[in-house]
Order: C-alpha cells, then structure tokens, then sequence
C-alpha cells in the first residue's frame, strides 16, 4: 500500500468513526452552515461535534501547517480529504472567510506573531471575519477607496465606510482596506485588521430582492486600529488585496460545482424525475459542465502548490463558476415548475428555490463584476489585441 493510499484508508476510517450522521444529509438552509465566531449558535450537538472533532485534527484546514491549527497535508493528501468527504457527502466543518480568503494572505504576508494569534483561531472557528474592500462609488476600482486611516503614533485612526460587506453583521473582525496616504493612489492603501466591537464601528444591513440580507453597509467613526494590527507592509496594501482577491475568487467560483441530483432536486421531492425531454437533455448538459469545471479546479489547484498557475486563472474561474452556479439555479427553477415559486410555504422551507436563484444573481457582481473578469481573461489570458 502506497502512502497516499494508507492516508485515504486513514482519514476514510477516521470519518467513519466521526462525522455524525446528521453532518452527512444536504445542507437545506443557511443554519446547517457552521460559520463559527464568538457569536455563533450551534443548530445542534452533531454540529458542534462534527466542528470540534475536525479542529482538534487540523482537519478545518488540512493544508496550513500544524503551527497554525492545521493537519499539515500535502496538495495530494488534502485533494484525498476532500474526495473522501464527498465520497460520503459530508458537509464542510466549517465555513469561513478566515479560511478562504484571510488565512492564506496571512501566511504569505503575516508576521510570526499575527499568524500564531490569528490562523489558530480561525482554524478553530473561534473568529468570524467580514472583508472590508468595496466602498460607495469604489467598486472593482478599488484604488479610488477613501476610507482612510491618521497615523496617531502608536495607533491607526479609521474614518469612513464600506459597502456590500458580507456578513458584517455578524462578523468579530474585519480584514480592511485603508488609505495611509492620500498622496499616493497606488501605493498609499494599507491592509489593517481590527475589531468590529471597537469603539465607532456600525454596520447596517442591505435587503437584496431575495427578501435575505447578507450584504451591509459599514461606516467607521474614529475608529481606533493598533500599530501591530498592519499586515504587510504600510502603504502596500495591494500587494496583500490582490493576493486575497485570487482567493476570493476561487471560493466564489466553487459554488459553480455541483451535481445533477443538486440541480432537480425540487422535483424529486415530487417522488419522480423530469419528464420534458429537453429539460433531461439541459440537466444532463449540466452534469458534463460541472463536472469539467471540477476538474479544471482541481488542475489550478495542483498548479497553484507547485508554483505554475497562471496569474489570471482564479479570473477564469470565477467567471466560469458564477455562470455555471446561475445556471444550476435556472434548472432549479425549471425543474420545480410552480412549486418552485413559493415564496413562504413549508414545503419548500421558506421559498428556499426562488430566494437561492434570486441571490445568484449578485454572483456576478461580488468579486469582481463578469465583465471586469473577462476583460482581464481576455488581455492577460487569451493576449487579445487592443483589450484595455
């Protein structure tokens, strides 16, 4: 037996013995997702227990290393924890911009001392973070931000807002775009992180037309941000937000896999399948798609470890994910027929399908609108002359 082999037969055992049943059904609402922090509500005991057992493992983020409360996997053991956890259909322990997005800048960017009091916290699920970029009227131009941060010798004092931050509501902290020096458009933004109970912090929730929440407006009033609190270098925030952005990308992008029992599952719970014909071709069109776009993942993955991606892929898959996500909630919608636009009843657990497909529309403006992301496929991917 192989090496690679023993650590699957590890980790298949491993599962058995501790993913609980209630952690392996589909995910039917935002409550069977465990998004941690100092505020979170555990939906039940199998929850909490499916979350603990994989933190004390390293198993939240099995490729960080084992300092920083990750298993220390390699690319191939971490891609074989996530095979085995879909071979099972295991849900995710934890859900967590920490992870996604704040977790790999700090271990390219972070100081020793950031990243031992941060990363184990959020490997643990003991922080919730929202993200601080977009402001009104700055939106992909993201250098024309004005929020900006007065150097008061020992700390940073924060003055102004952010728009369309997910979750700022019930977010602990904020990773946040600030500029340090309005001389400088380029290279005056610094990447802070602060508290979001601090002293002159408001958020204030944005309704979307699917009738949910989860953007805000955030407005800072002399806000108090330590020194120590700086990632990166001062006024070379970019470099860290562009970093972070790639990574944003491909979480957003992720939502674009999926499966065709995924797709129809409104009309399954009619107990049968779909009868229309070209929906069955549609569907199945479907399947293929996501499944090439699986593996386009995973080959940008294995590229990212080894040091060969191409700048611009998490671009491509962004784009490519957020239309493929748009189009499963399209045959969502199709599939369920009038059942599907419900908008209250139990029976399809508050209007779950119609409200899902109405939030996928944002998909193609958060991280970066789709026209942004084609014309930076097309000028640094595809070198298609005269592409601004």
């Amino acid at each position: 037996m192989s090496d690679l082999e023993a650590h699957r037969q590890e980790i298949r055992t491993w599962l058995e013995a501790n993913c609980p049943p209630e952690m392996r059904e589909p995910i039917r609402d935002e409550s069977d997702v465990c998004w941690g922090g100092r505020r979170n509500e555990f939906k039940n005991p199998a929850q909490k227990a499916w979350l603990d057992a994989c933190a004390a493992k390293g198993y939240t983020v099995p490729d960080w290393p084992k300092a920083y409360g990750g298993a220390g996997m390699n690319a191939a053991e971490a891609k074989v924890w996530r095979e085995e956890l879909n071979r099972i259909g295991a849900r995710i322990p934890l859900s967590s911009f920490g992870i996604w997005m704040l977790g790999p800048a700090l271990l390219k960017f972070g100081t020793e001392e950031q990243k031992v009091h941060y990363l184990g916290q959020i490997a643990r699920g003991e922080i919730r973070w929202c993200q601080g970029y977009s402001e009104p009227g700055s939106g992909s131009d993201l250098v024309s931000l004005q929020t900006f941060g007065e150097d008061k010798g020992d700390h940073w004092e924060v003055n102004g807002s952010k728009i369309w931050t997910s979750y700022a509501d019930k977010a602990d902290w904020i990773f946040c775009l600030v500029r340090t020096d309005k001389a400088d458009k380029y290279q005056g933004i610094s990447f802070l992180l602060f508290d979001m109970a601090s002293p002159g912090v408001t958020t204030k929730p944005i309704l979307l037309i699917s009738g949910n929440s989860p953007f805000c407006e955030t407005f800072f009033d002399n806000v108090k941000v330590p020194k120590e609190q700086l990632v990166g270098q001062l006024n070379r925030g970019w470099d860290v937000a562009k970093y972070l952005l790639g990574h944003e990308r491909e979480m957003i992008s992720g939502a674009g896999g999926g499966d065709r029992t995924a797709a129809i599952g409104p009309a399954l719970t009619r107990g049968g399948g779909v009868e229309d014909p070209i929906l069955r071709a549609e569907l199945a069109m479907f399947d293929v798609d996501a499944l090439a776009y699986s593996a386009m993942g995973e080959k940008f993955l294995d590229e990212v470890k080894v040091g060969k991606s191409h700048p611009a892929a998490s671009n491509m898959l962004k784009y490519a994910g957020t239309e493929l996500n748009k189009r499963r909630h399209e045959l969502v919608m199709a599939a369920g027929g009038n059942r599907a636009l419900e908008w209250d009843s139990e029976a399809t657990n508050g209007g779950t399908p119609a409200r899902t497909w109405l939030r996928t529309k944002a998909n193609s403006i958060e991280g970066g609108t789709s026209e942004v992301m084609l014309n930076v496929i097309a000028k640094r991917i595809l070198e298609l002359p005269g592409v601004s």
